[in-house]
């Protein structure tokens, strides 16, 4: 029997087509994820839920606020004397120190009234000091008897230092009085300068001064005892730890009383000596330093 060419090729084409088709499949499914390229995956992914739209509240405008005044506590003054006689002084200043002496007992700075003025009634001062004995002074105090004796045999003696200490103390007090009167802070009889300021005593090795310490410590002890009988409400010491030892053997008899340091070079080096010990023993309260030709001080803490 013959069967017609046609219909059979038909169907075979059929079943290849079939076998081929399977054949693809199964050889599709068998290669590696890694054969995508990966920017094809990454076109796959799923697109994000779309987010509910933002509500824009209007910016909250901050409140001003007052400026706060800072609280400024005022530790640097000034010290002047003689060598800045008709210079410009500083318009403003915390406090300020007004030498009373030329660098010398029982001498006057040309422009204590002035710079009195300047400073103000209760600004401090300060005296020289100084014990040069009885062959160097034509102020020594021999034959006197207040306020203890100076006698003409013992000339050398503690008596005659103390003395001179007293006497030299009543001379810068009694410049310092008449300065008062004249700028009318003061009575024309006026025993007492009426200040709140401190009375400093100027120890410095410019000054003459006797090779026995304790000599020298008794002409400042009676510089003390007469300020003290005016009623000074505050004494205090200028000098340094090196020339406080040279005067003094660094004498601990004035621990009771305030010491102002000198030889600072710069305000950051006189608040670190702020920290060290004070010469006399007791309270450190300035350490000065020079800038711009003129004493500055440091108020320690």
């Amino acid at each position: 029997m013959h069967v017609p060419t046609p219909a059979i090729r038909t169907r075979a084409r059929r079943t290849v087509a079939a076998v081929i088709g399977l054949a693809m499949v199964l050889v599709v499914g068998l290669m590696p994820v890694a054969a995508f390229d990966p920017s094809e995956l990454f076109e796959l992914e799923p697109s994000p839920p779309p987010q509910p739209a933002r509500v824009l509240e209007p910016p909250t405008i901050p409140r001003p606020v007052p400026a706060r005044t800072p609280v400024v506590v005022e530790t640097v003054g000034f010290d002047v004397s003689w060598p800045q006689c008709d210079d410009e002084l500083p318009a403003s200043f915390a406090y300020a120190v007004v030498g009373v002496n030329r660098g010398r007992t029982y001498s006057e700075n040309d422009c204590l009234v002035e710079q009195l003025e300047w400073a103000g009634r209760d600004a401090d001062v300060y005296l020289n000091t100084a014990n040069p004995g009885p062959h160097h002074s034509m102020f020594w105090p021999v034959g006197t008897s207040v306020p203890v004796t100076c006698d003409r045999r013992d000339e050398d003696s503690h008596e005659c230092a103390y003395v001179y200490g007293w006497n030299a103390a009543a001379d810068g007090y009694a410049r310092v009085l008449a300065a008062h009167v004249a700028l009318g802070w003061a009575d024309a009889d006026a025993d007492r300068v009426q200040t709140e300021g401190t009375w400093w005593l100027d120890v410095e090795t410019a000054n003459s001064w006797m090779r026995d310490p304790k000599l020298n410590v008794a002409s400042l002890q009676g510089a003390v005892d007469y300020l003290e009988s005016t009623g000074a409400d505050d004494i205090g010491f200028y000098s340094t730890p090196l020339l406080w030892w040279r005067i003094t053997a660094g004498t601990d008899d004035f621990a009771d009383y305030a010491a102002w340091h000198a030889g600072g070079h710069s305000q950051e080096e006189a608040a670190e000596r702020c920290d060290h010990d004070a010469f006399t023993g007791g309270s450190l309260r300035f350490v000065q330093w020079i800038e711009d030709g003129i004493d500055r001080n440091l108020r320690c803490p």
